[in-house]
């Protein structure tokens, strides 16, 4: 049986159960509602010379509906709304296009990206790395709809400009790379592409470990490793690259501890984030714990960062509409 088959049996028996919790409510309410009728009627019909009545049963007020009902299918598409984000970044930067519209359909209220365009790189390198990255971006968004199926949600709508007013500026200005009405371009030169790059990949790594322990079925955790795996590779692979171009910049090291920065006052009060600035005589291309071990973030932390906001809102920065799926919340700080 393929990994296709696998994942689509699952998915249906996810659903097959939250059917079955849906009628387990509403027969619940039912029969509440019918325990509430019987106890009246009693009341009323009752022989009122009974010295000492059989008192009507309280009524059972209807249970709510379960709490934190998220699912590994919950979970996947709140990864592949991320993964909409960085495939459109990589390939708009890479190749000029997007993603093709038959693999931006689902659930949800589908959206268009704003920005967007080639860079022109001038380090044959960079431009291969950004080629490799950007395969790899569409091919995790492929693989999680083929896995979800018709449980799949559309891409939302995604801000990858470089307008003033922009996610991407945003960013910058926050992180104070920028001031007031400038406006930072990703696709303006090797160097701005790897920033731009920087802002998203530890923050996919931090997401999928965050998540992983989360996932129920085997089989999807197994992939969401494989994916995990694949998105620290990208992530090293652009600090190491950052790192190297600044030994001959410097600022390009300061810009990627002022994006660190600023993604640490967006997402909580710790204070994790690193960035590539050399530690104990060493470089920090994997940024790690004490326990050389990488750190995780919750989805409500990681929607803070791409929402560009430490409060608990629904929509903003690069997903000016909020993301689709039932994970959409970022967390109050």
């Amino acid at each position: 049986m393929s990994n296709h088959d696998i994942f689509q049996q699952i998915m249906a028996a996810r659903e097959e159960r939250r059917a079955d919790r849906r009628r387990f409510i509403k027969i619940a309410g039912t029969t509440t509602a019918a325990a509430s009728s019987v106890a009246l009627l009693g009341g009323c019909f009752g022989d009122g010379d009974d010295p000492d009545p059989v008192p009507s049963p309280t009524p059972t007020p209807t249970p709510p509906p379960p709490t934190g009902d998220i699912d590994d299918g919950d979970i996947l598409n709140f990864a592949l709304n991320l993964e909409y984000l960085e495939a459109q970044f990589y390939a708009f930067a890479a190749t000029g296009a997007g993603l093709p519209n038959s693999s931006l359909d689902g659930t949800g209220t589908q959206g268009s990206v704003t920005g967007g365009r080639q860079v022109n790189f001038t380090d044959p390198l960079v431009a291969q790395y950004a080629r490799e990255i950007a395969a790899d971006e569409k091919a995790h968004v492929d693989f999680l709809r083929s896995a979800l199926g018709d449980a799949k949600v559309a891409q939302p709508a995604i801000d990858i400009s470089a307008d003033p007013n922009g996610a991407f500026s945003a960013a910058a200005r926050a992180a104070g790379l920028i001031g007031a009405g400038q406006s930072f371009d990703p696709y303006a030169s090797d160097e701005n592409f790897l920033l731009g790059a920087f802002i998203f990949e530890d923050v996919g790594v931090t997401a999928y470990k965050g998540a992983s322990p989360l996932i129920e079925n085997a089989t999807f955790l197994e992939a969401a490793a494989g994916i995990l795996a694949a998105e620290a590779y990208h992530a090293g692979l652009v600090r190491t690259v950052l790192y190297r171009k600044g030994i001959d910049t410097p600022s390009l090291v300061d810009a990627t501890e002022a994006i660190s920065d600023a993604r640490d006052s967006l997402d909580g009060r710790t204070d994790l984030d690193q960035g590539i600035a050399m530690r104990s005589g060493g470089s920090n291309i994997v940024p790690t714990n004490d326990d050389a071990i990488a750190y995780s973030r919750s989805a409500g932390q990681v929607l803070n960062i791409v929402y560009l906001n430490r409060m608990a809102v629904s929509q903003g920065g690069f997903f000016p509409n909020g993301v689709n799926g039932d994970i959409m919340l970022s967390a109050a700080s």
